[in-house]
């Protein structure tokens, strides 16, 4: 029997997730011009951060973040081969863990970075000048252990694959074989997934800085 255990705002979160870090990671790269288009990939990625945190709380089974804590215990049973389960194994899940703390990061402090010439980020007028330059500076170091996290993510990939099990197709269809007896994911309906959507927009709308008054134009020069 084949169930779905991987429910659609999810998946398209994750798919969407890729195409804003690579967006973002080849902009910054990019630099000059290409800028914007790395802040606005930055806004999307705190966007999707949003609402996989409050997936995280009403989506299906399996998308929840009770669902998949990886606990000492948990980690255990995986390690001696008794783990049995659907969904994120616990070392999966320490990857998720770990992905989603660090993109948020990265995607938050962006925010509030500055290149100190001519791209700052949408919330930079919102604190002190000392608090930019130290964002600033995180926000720059930590771009180096996204590379390795994502690194580490694709060796998984391969890894899983070459010991036969696939990972990206369930992650695009959804479906996972499963016994008979297992119970289905609950949870997730059109009503959560709308409320998780306007929950995520206000985000960015907060995100994007346009409540912040602009700074009052410099007095004309005397003559």
């Amino acid at each position: 029997m084949r169930i779905t255990v991987w429910d659609l705002p999810l998946r398209l979160f994750h798919w969407l997730l890729v195409l804003a870090v690579t967006g973002a990671l080849v902009t910054i790269n990019l630099g000059g011009s290409w800028m914007e288009w790395h802040a606005r990939f930055g806004l999307a990625v705190v966007g999707l951060m949003a609402f996989r945190l409050v997936w995280g709380v009403l989506g299906s089974t399996h998308s929840r973040f009770a669902n998949f804590f990886p606990s000492l215990a948990a980690i255990g049973r995986y390690y001696r081969g008794q783990w049995q389960g659907l969904g994120h194994n616990p070392l999966g899940a320490l990857s998720v863990y770990a992905s989603l703390g660090l993109f948020a990061f990265q995607a938050i402090s962006g925010l509030f970075a500055s290149d100190d010439i001519a791209f700052g980020g949408p919330l930079t007028r919102a604190v002190s000048s000392s608090t930019v330059a130290t964002l600033s500076s995180w926000h720059r170091q930590t771009e180096w252990w996204m590379y390795l996290l994502v690194g580490l993510h694709l060796l998984a990939i391969i890894i899983y694959r070459l010991r036969g099990k696939q990972l990206v197709g369930p992650m695009i269809h959804g479906q996972v074989d499963a016994h008979e007896t297992t119970e289905k994911p609950r949870g997730g309906g059109l009503v959560a997934f709308i409320v998780t959507l306007l929950i995520a927009a206000a985000v960015v709308w907060a995100a994007n800085g346009s409540w912040i008054p602009m700074p009052a134009p410099a007095p004309a020069p005397a003559w």
